[in-house]
Parts: C-alpha cells; structure tokens; sequence
C-alpha cells in the first residue's frame, strides 16, 4: 500500500469517567456527522489512512444481536474518498451488565470481533485493519488499579490486563477466522520513567517499570508472558506505540486528581528522544511498528509534526520498519473528566464548529504536514497488506 508517512486518528474514546459520567468523543467532537467532511479534508492534504472506532457499547446489543447503524456512514466515506480505516474495537467502553474479570468477558468480545470482521469483509475492498483493544495497560491501570475508568477496580491492575490480553487473542482468532489476512495493530502506550535525583534506591523499582511493566501486554500478546492464553508473534503483528509529552516521568512523584504524573520537562536530560524508545520496542519485538498516537498540544503541535519526520527518518534509515506516524486525536478533544474542558491538541478544533463558527486550522501544524508529504515524494513508503511476510518489506526507498 503506497503512502505518505503521517496517519491520522480520530478519538474514539468512549465509557464511563471517575465521576460515573457517559462519554462519547465520537459525539462530542461531531465526528459522526461531520465524518465525510473530515475524510474528505484528509484525503485533500494527502492522508489516506485513519484510525476509527466501532463504539463496542453501541453495537453490541447482547444475546449475539448487533446493530452497525452507527458505522455505516464511516464505512461510505471512506470508500468515497478512497480511505483505509484501522477499527479500533474496544476504546475503553464496553457493553453494560459485562464484568471484565468473568469468564464470559473473553467469548463475548471475540463474538463481537467476528461479527464486526464479517460486516466489514462484506463491504470493504482490500486489507481490513484492527486494532482489536486500545491500550490494554492504560485500561488496567486507570479501571483496575486506580478506578478512574469504568470498571472502577482498585489493586486489579494486573488481572485486568492478563483479561484484557485474553480477550484480544481471542478477539484475533475470530477476526481471521473471517479475513486470515487481516492486519493487527495492538497499541499501547510506551512510558518510561526515571529516579528523582540521589534516589538511588530505586533503582531496581525503575528497572522492572522500564524493562518488564510497560511491556507486560504485548508480551502476553506474543507469547512471551503467560503462554497458557495462547498469544504468538502472528497475534502480536504490528506493534502500535502510543507515545504522548506526558509519557516520561519520576518515579514515585505524586498524581494528580486525574492519575496523571507531571511529566519530565522537554529538556531534562534523563528524557529519551521517540526515536530510541521506539528503538527499544522494536529490538525487543523485531516485528514491524507504528507510532500509532502521538500529538503535542498548542503551539507545540507544528514543530512535533517536523520532529516526528526527522524521527522517522533517523529510524527507516537503520533499517526499522516503521509503518507510519499516526496523529492522534487530528481533531482536538474534550477531557474525559472534565467535558468542558477541551484539549487544542488536533489539526482542528471541532468547538469551534458546534458554536457555528468555520472549522479552526493550526495553520502551523498544516504546513508542517504539506512541507513533510511534498518532501515524501522523493521517496516512495509501502507497509504489508497481508500477515503472512510475503509481500512488501514494511517500507522501500
């Protein structure tokens, strides 16, 4: 599949917050009326693929019943504009009256799978793509460990993520059980964290974070951790890292209300560049990868988009096979705990529009993109369209 180099995502979060509170950002932002304007307006700058989600509690409508209403007039636009969609499947929220942590959880969600892989294999031409669960680390912690999400748990971090690992490998077997060439982008965040100065007692607590923690889903996913679930690198497939500002901390360094950790600053010394946490990733997998969400917020947004060019550079020049930066959320987009509050972190704001105005370009991040797609015709980019490494290499100069 010929391309350029960026992605583009539209959040597709949906659940319940820390106060117990519906969210639907695919609402809230307008994007389920607005989805052929925004495709069309990606098509225009040279974006081809996007990621999108199928709203689990939306379709799934229990007793093996499922209504795809709400995905029909994505899957028309982008065949109108000729655009090839990663499903995300599981974006945080999941049908009512399911507990997480039964033994239905997994069956449920891998009849869920089959059925949206056999809606879509009659209605699209060419690869489908998945993402079958969105950040099954960030899901066990903040609705297993800490409670912020639906399903509130505390100290279930870790059952809740060797759960959500059992759901995804069965979820896969079921999607290829429709389409045996379907691609797997299984994202989740890459996060690394660092001892406060003098601290070196915890040394080993930062080590297990660094090497062992953050890896423990893809690891269930390959194989490589609790092989009883059944994962192998064919499961695994593309390796999505999601990659945020705030995804470097120290350790031990108190959270806010939301769970979140002040980040290290842009130049503390101690941060590592994308490119060699990407590196880790890679080294450690050896399958192909994606930067599968990654953004900055404000006036930082134009010059991320140029360093995750020289980025992408660096890494496809050592042989990497990078299969694309996506851009994630290319629409900004409310907080999850504070609706009202709305993050300037996409190539538009959508709030603008709701109030009647025109749509708000940052125009800086745009001609940060026109200048990366106009150097990327020099080049020419392929990604496999199949799972079986038959095709192309991940990309070719």
């Amino acid at each position: 599949m010929q391309k350029n180099l960026f992605l583009a995502g539209f959040d597709g979060s949906t659940g319940y917050n820390k106060h117990g509170q519906w969210f639907d950002h695919v609402v809230a932002t307008g994007h389920d009326r607005t989805v052929e304007q925004d495709y069309r307006q990606l098509s225009q700058i040279g974006i081809k693929i996007v990621r999108d989600t199928v709203r689990w509690p939306l379709v799934d409508l229990g007793y093996g019943r499922y209504d795809f209403s709400t995905v029909d007039a994505f899957v028309r636009a982008a065949e109108d504009y000729r655009i090839c969609v990663i499903w995300d499947l599981f974006h945080y929220g999941f049908p009512k009256n399911l507990n997480l942590l039964s033994p239905s959880f997994a069956s449920r969600f891998a009849d869920y799978c089959h059925a949206v892989a056999h809606y879509l294999r009659n209605r699209v031409e060419g690869p489908l793509w998945f993402t079958p669960i969105n950040e099954p680390s960030f899901m066990a912690y903040a609705g297993g460990e800490v409670g912020l999400f639906a399903p509130w748990l505390t100290e279930r971090g870790f059952d809740l993520k060797v759960a959500l690992a059992e759901a995804a490998i069965a979820g896969i077997d079921a999607i290829r059980a429709v389409d045996p060439e379907a691609r797997i982008v299984n994202v989740d965040p890459i996060c690394r964290v660092v001892a406060p100065a003098g601290r070196t007692d915890l040394a080993e607590d930062v080590e297990d974070f660094n090497e062992r923690l953050v890896f423990q889903a893809w690891d269930m996913l390959c194989g490589r951790l609790l092989p009883e679930l059944g994962g192998s690198p064919r499961h695994l497939d593309i390796v999505g890292i999601n990659y945020y500002w705030t995804n470097q901390w120290e350790w031990g360094a108190p959270a806010n209300t939301d769970g979140i950790v002040p980040p290290l600053q842009e130049d503390d010394p101690r941060r590592l560049a994308l490119q060699e946490l990407v590196r880790i990733v890679w080294r450690r997998y050896g399958s192909e990868v994606m930067i599968s969400e990654t953004a900055h917020i404000g006036d930082r947004r134009g010059p991320w988009v140029r360093e995750l060019e020289t980025c992408a550079n660096v890494l496809t020049a050592e042989g990497i096979p990078l299969s694309g930066i996506c851009l994630y959320p290319i629409q900004s987009m409310p907080e999850w705990h504070n609706p009202e509050l709305w993050l300037p972190m996409g190539l538009w704001e959508p709030a603008c529009e709701a109030q009647g105005q025109d749509r708000a370009l940052c125009w800086p991040m745009l001609k940060a993109l026109e200048d990366a797609h106009a150097r990327s015709r020099s080049k020419v980019f392929h990604v496999r369209l199949s799972n079986s490494g038959s095709d192309d290499a991940a990309w070719m100069r």
